[in-house]
């Protein structure tokens, strides 16, 4: 996870990729969109590697895995 980084100075503590003001969630979006890496890179952000947006996916998935999710049975 060194590639993402949180700063309360950039977008208000958002993570996102280290040395940059890019977001991980922007990133997100635009995989979200359909498109590829080098879409990404090429169209939107040329100073990312395709590297720091499996990085993205990696801080995303590590996010969801740490949620504690509660069930409650719903009264039929």
């Amino acid at each position: 996870m060194d590639r993402i980084a949180l700063n309360p100075a950039v977008h208000f503590g958002k993570p996102c990729v280290a040395g940059t003001r890019i977001t991980v969630q922007d990133v997100l979006e635009l995989l979200n969109e359909g498109l590829s890496f080098a879409e990404i890179i090429r169209d939107y952000y040329p100073a990312l590697e395709v590297e720091h947006i499996k990085a993205c996916i990696r801080y995303a998935i590590a996010l969801v895995a740490s949620e504690d999710i509660h069930l409650t049975a719903v009264p039929a």
